[in-house]
């Protein structure tokens, strides 16, 4: 049977926020409450919906974005209930890139934290609606007016309640709505109901100049105009609720799926993010818009490659309707795909689908080459929706099987789990032959070696991997090289003579670079140029009088390139630097593609090596936050790492956010030293800044210790 939701009745809902805050009881709650599933699940005793992966079950947190969906009050809700440890903070993204709406959820016992910030800005970034769930309320000790001012404090003043619980501890028994002026409160109410109620209304007037002049001038609105207004003022960020809830009780969560559901935002606020994506036809273009009669373009969001069902693709359309057993072209690498099965899932369940269109989120099966951020569309004239963005992968561990034979199984695995989380990165350092997995943190990657056995049945020992550091010259010097050898028969000769320059970080493509570097001003006799972005390399032929055929040119190119990958002071990449081929000798018999190749390598290195070499490190951005009575001790340490703090804010609670720049040598294992230094209390994201020269001592240290290695290996 058809899927089939008008587009105003698709809700599209993303449950985020720090570990622990119980989104994923809540979205049990929610799912139980519409009467989705026939009971309440629970994470504790393993019969939560969304938390269905065995890691997830042994760890007792969530680690995946988990899809599940609902039918409440006539509208369809698609859930996605996203990981709140920072260590997958991948997943988090990903679901904030499929939906509308963000619902932010915070622990009532703990408060604002680091995730709480990171959710709301990258919500906030991408012009979705936001709501806040105060869930827990009923455990001891909660201060709800003070909880409502630190995140008024850390969000701004239209983060307003929506409701309020009658009390709070292990006698909250339900929620009453601010909205209703006819609500009566009562006495145990842990909140002044008549101003929370005005802090509301004039979030939800001020999204409407009319409504607000009413207000103004008549000091009231009616409830009907105040719910007429409800999704504009979600829509235009004046209103930011918060909801009260206990969703281990079941407690405000009826109410909250009511409030969803009325006043939520459709799909056809997708239009913010369509805005600007022409399609185009036969020479005329307009403008993408989330209905049924446009173009069908969908984005994928989440992949999974799941050991009974197969490879799933997660998409989120756009525009336009989808058939099953329909073709489909990738506008990423323009191939064309069929499209046999569209699944709805629930956790970890799937039914068969025939058609979706805007809003809908389903899982298209055992379709391989969909990768997270690809568009697919009916033709390749439809317009790509722009790539979400995941934070760098900065920590890493060199991986080698336990058991001899098993390097394919291992890279097939490591593969497919990385297809699946934008922030792993597998690489082979092709110095040291390590294949290197880089991931969030340490939990991140002990997570993905617990995958790596369960599903492909591989065991793996780790060690530290190199930093990634990066070679670079300062100035610029010539090379050459003759290879010359003879053994019988025929020889090998050829003889290269290059320059070598430093290129400018700022160039970014083949353009740039022949604006600014690589033209006839420069080089009056240049051939060709070829840039490389990925390096910030230009190889540059600048060969006259044919001393060089042109065939053998590209050889060259190779040899050069060959080095850009081994690294020349330290075996480490090379980037930002241009090479000139001016001269060179060949011979009719001997010369060869593997001579030149050879020739060129060796020219490279003597022309890398007196352009005054230097090292770069990985500079990162560090967000510290921890207890206020910690601040002096973290201060004092982070010059020890050669650490730069840039600023340092106040939050609610008495905490301190410390916002700084570090070298990743430094705090590449900063888990274990932060934790120790704050009773397991403090808290950190770090995501790749830029690259920067290292010291001198610093650089020497590491030239020696990669020197004694190559010696060792000799």
């Amino acid at each position: 049977m058809a899927v089939k939701h008008l587009v105003e009745n698709v809700r599209d809902i993303a449950l985020v926020g720090h570990r622990a805050a119980g989104k994923t009881s809540l979205a049990d709650a929610l799912l139980f409450d519409a009467h989705a599933v026939d009971r309440l699940g629970s994470v504790d005793d393993e019969t939560s919906i969304a938390d269905s992966d065995d890691e997830e079950h042994k760890h007792h947190f969530s680690i995946d974005t988990h899809v599940l969906h609902a039918e409440h009050d006539g509208k369809h809700l698609n859930i996605l209930d996203a990981p709140g440890s920072p260590d997958f903070i991948g997943a988090a993204l990903e679901a904030l890139a499929a939906v509308e709406t963000a619902v932010i959820v915070i622990s009532a016992t703990t408060g604002v934290e680091m995730i709480t910030r990171k959710m709301f800005t990258e919500a906030t970034a991408l012009g979705l609606s936001r709501a806040f769930v105060i869930n827990k309320l009923d455990a001891d000790n909660i201060d709800l007016p003070s909880l409502v001012e630190s995140i008024q404090a850390a969000f701004g003043k239209n983060c307003v309640l929506f409701n309020v619980p009658d009390r709070l501890g292990a006698g909250m028994r339900e929620v009453h709505c601010l909205l209703d002026p006819r609500q009566i409160f009562p006495p145990s109410s842990p909140v002044d109901a008549t101003a929370a109620r005005s802090q509301l209304i004039e979030a939800v007037v001020e999204a409407d100049e009319e409504l607000l002049e009413k207000y103004l001038s008549e000091g009231k609105v009616t409830l009907a105009e105040l719910e007429a207004d409800i999704t504009h003022a979600l829509d235009a960020g004046t209103l930011i609720p918060i909801f009260c809830v206990s969703a281990k009780k079941d407690k405000g969560v009826k109410e909250l799926l009511d409030a969803l559901s009325r006043y939520g935002l459709s799909p056809a606020f997708a239009r913010k993010r369509l805005e600007g994506l022409q399609v185009g036809a036969n020479g005329s273009t307009h403008q993408l818009e989330p209905t049924e009669q446009e173009e069908f373009v969908a984005q994928v969001f989440k992949v999974v490659n799941d050991k009974f069902v197969g490879h799933l693709s997660f998409i989120r359309v756009l525009a336009g309707k989808l058939q099953h057993n329909h073709n489909v072209v990738n506008l990423r690498n323009g191939a064309t795909l069929r499209v046999g099965h569209l699944l709805e899932a629930q956790g970890k369940n799937t039914t068969q689908v025939h058609e979706v269109g805007p809003g809908d989120i389903v899982a298209i099966a055992k379709v391989e080459g969909l990768e997270i951020g690809d568009t697919i569309a009916y033709t390749n004239h439809a317009p790509k929706i722009p790539l979400p963005h995941f934070p760098t992968p900065m920590f890493g561990l060199a991986i080698e099987p336990k058991t001899r034979g098993d390097e394919q199984k291992i890279s097939v695995g490591l593969h497919k789990l990385a297809a699946e989380d934008p922030t792993v990165k597998v690489t082979h350092d092709s110095q040291t032959h390590e294949l290197v997995i880089s991931g969030v943190s340490q939990l991140h990657l002990d997570i993905i070696r617990e995958r790596l056995k369960a599903r492909f049945g591989v065991e793996v020992n780790t060690k530290e991997p190199k930093i990634p550091y990066r070679e670079t010259i300062d100035g610029e010097a010539p090379g050459e090289h003759k290879h010359k050898k003879q053994t019988g028969g025929r020889g090998q000769f050829a003889e290269v003579h290059i320059r070598i320059y430093s290129l400018s970080r700022e160039i970014k493509d083949q353009a740039q670079c022949e604006a600014e570097f690589a033209n006839k001003s420069r080089f009056e006799k240049l051939r060709s140029c070829h840039y490389d972005p990925a390096f910030n390399f230009a190889f540059i032929d600048h060969i006259v009088g044919g001393t060089i055929p042109n065939n053998f040119i590209p050889a060259v190119e190779k040899g050069c390139k060959e080095m850009l990958d081994r690294g020349v002071l330290a075996g480490y990449r090379i980037q930002d630097c241009a090479v000139e081929v001016h001269f060179g000798k060949y011979h009719d018999v001997d010369s060869s593609e593997a001579a030149f190749k050879t020739a060129a390598r060796h020219a490279f290195r003597k022309a890398f090596l007196a352009a005054r070499p230097s090292l770069l490190e990985p500079i990162v951005k560090l967000e510290i936050t921890l207890p206020s009575k910690y601040t002096g001790a973290i201060l004092g340490d982070l010059p020890t790492k050669r650490a730069h703090v840039e600023n340092q804010d106040s939050l609610p609670g008495d905490m301190t956010v410390i916002y700084a720049r570090a070298p990743l040598a430094e705090v590449a294992r900063y888990a274990a030293q932060l934790g120790g230094m704050t009773q397991g209390q403090g808290s950190y994201a770090m995501e790749l800044s830029h690259y920067e020269m290292v010291p001198a001592n610093v650089q020497q240290q590491i030239v020696s210790k990669a020197q004694m290695k190559d010696e060792e290996d000799d």
